[in-house]
């Protein structure tokens, strides 16, 4: 990713009052300070530069090791890798912040109780599992498909926490499920009916939009996991993001070794043919500096999209954080036009505003509207704080 509101359950709050005042109606009568504004932006800019920056690396043409001819930077297990290298940076923010709780109790945070790390193993395992599949459809597919289809994870999050977790979806959060499958349709109807250039073959493209969705399903499985195993235990956002990130990066290094030597048939993007040729990456990066720079965007955007997103659900609410993550498609969605990575189809609008309606409608964010229209007072958020998936929680770390 990618990526979500945070690991166990802690405390939120509304932000004081400030001289900014927003009239979406997501937003309804609240008003935002400097540093909430803040905090926004650097969620969706840094959000946005996360795909943005992969996507830019998947682009670059370089010559290898060896002498080898030029070829794309696919290396989608690498790219993973570093993205976990920025979950993991997470732990040394958490222990920034602990210090200077206990320089200044006035401050100072929950008390953390202790639990067994292991804990975070298996979510991390579906966590690196789903982001290398994500990277590897990335290399196939559109910038902006790879955000709108992850929107996916609404149906199977929904379904498994009726079959595992025993929870009663509202009638508004079957609509959601329901308008997310067809709007994946739509984007999956404009993906096949836009043009297609030499690196993105039509079959490239359909296989890469089906990765996207079967990683959904591993992603909703982690979140299934992180509900009945570890939200029970106080454990902050930032310590539960770097203890997945130290267990994606320490597992996935270790798996490059013998992806090394693996063979990959179509799947392989290097001269090798292998799974991942990590000495190819270096040679390329050697060769062409610039990407570096995308890979080093890619991995402190990770950070602080993270530390953004967890600080937006703290000082304003996780449906705030839901509606700037759907901004951060249209900021991609846009960049990508802009830059000529991607040509303009109209059904990509029509897909976008339905995945955005079932994503509206699964958090509960025509509550507040309809009761605006109707005079009513807005219900309170009591089920959004303390919820991961009967409504408007994410993974712990949505980062891709």
């Amino acid at each position: 990713m990618v990526t979500g509101s945070g690991a166990a359950t802690w405390s939120e709050r509304g932000g004081p009052g400030g001289p900014c005042s927003f009239s979406f109606p997501a937003f309804a009568a609240m008003a935002w300070t400097k540093y909430q504004l803040f905090l926004a932006g650097l969620m969706l800019v840094t959000g946005s530069i996360n795909t943005l920056s992969a996507k830019w690396a998947d682009n670059f043409v370089a010559p290898g090791c060896g002498g080898s001819k030029e070829h794309s930077f696919q290396h989608p297990f690498l790219q993973a890798v570093g993205m976990f290298l920025g979950e993991f940076s997470c732990l040394a923010a958490f222990y920034l912040l602990r210090c200077r709780a206990a320089r200044h109790p006035e401050g100072s945070m929950d008390p953390q109780q202790p639990f067994n790390p292991l804990l975070f193993l298996p979510p991390a395992l579906c966590d690196m599992t789903g982001t290398s599949i994500m990277y590897v459809a990335l290399n196939m597919t559109s910038a902006s498909s790879f955000q709108m289809l992850r929107g996916a994870v609404i149906i199977f999050t929904g379904l498994f926490s009726v079959a595992f977790l025993g929870r009663r979806l509202a009638l508004s959060q079957w609509l959601g499920i329901l308008a997310t499958i067809a709007g994946l349709v739509v984007v999956g109807l404009a993906d096949l009916l836009s043009k297609h250039d030499d690196q993105h073959k039509l079959s490239e493209v359909i296989t890469g939009d089906l990765l996207i969705i079967m990683a959904q399903i591993i992603v909703s499985i982690q979140m299934v996991l992180e509900e009945k195993f570890v939200y029970r235990h106080n454990v902050h956002p930032l310590r539960a993001v770097g203890t997945e990130g130290l267990f994606g990066f320490v597992i996935l290094s270790l798996l490059l070794v013998p992806m090394y030597y693996i063979p990959a048939g179509s799947f392989s993007g290097n001269p090798r043919g292998t799974l991942e040729d990590t000495l190819d990456a270096f040679c390329q990066v050697g060769r062409q500096p610039l990407i570096a720079l995308a890979l080093l965007g890619n991995i402190s955007s990770i950070a602080f999209f993270n530390f953004a997103g967890i600080s937006v659900t703290k000082e304003l609410s996780a449906t705030t954080r839901m509606v700037l993550d759907s901004l951060r498609t249209i900021v991609i969605w846009a960049l990508s036009l802009a830059l000529g990575w991607e040509a303009f189809h109209p059904l990509q609008i029509l897909g976008f505003l339905i995945l955005l309606l079932g994503t509206a409608l699964y958090n509960g964010l025509h509550r507040p509207l309809l009761a605006r229209l109707s005079r009513g007072r807005p219900p309170a958020e009591e089920g959004e704080h303390e919820r991961l998936l009967g409504g408007s929680r994410t993974p712990i770390n949505d980062a891709s």
